[in-house]
């Protein structure tokens, strides 16, 4: 599993799709 800094470069395709991290949505 990619770590939260990763998640955000990828950006909120990597989010959206695994959602392990909703609080970024909201960012």
């Amino acid at each position: 599993m990619p770590t939260i800094s990763q998640l955000v470069r990828k950006g909120r395709k990597t989010v959206a799709s695994k959602s392990t991290a909703p609080a970024l949505k909201e960012c």
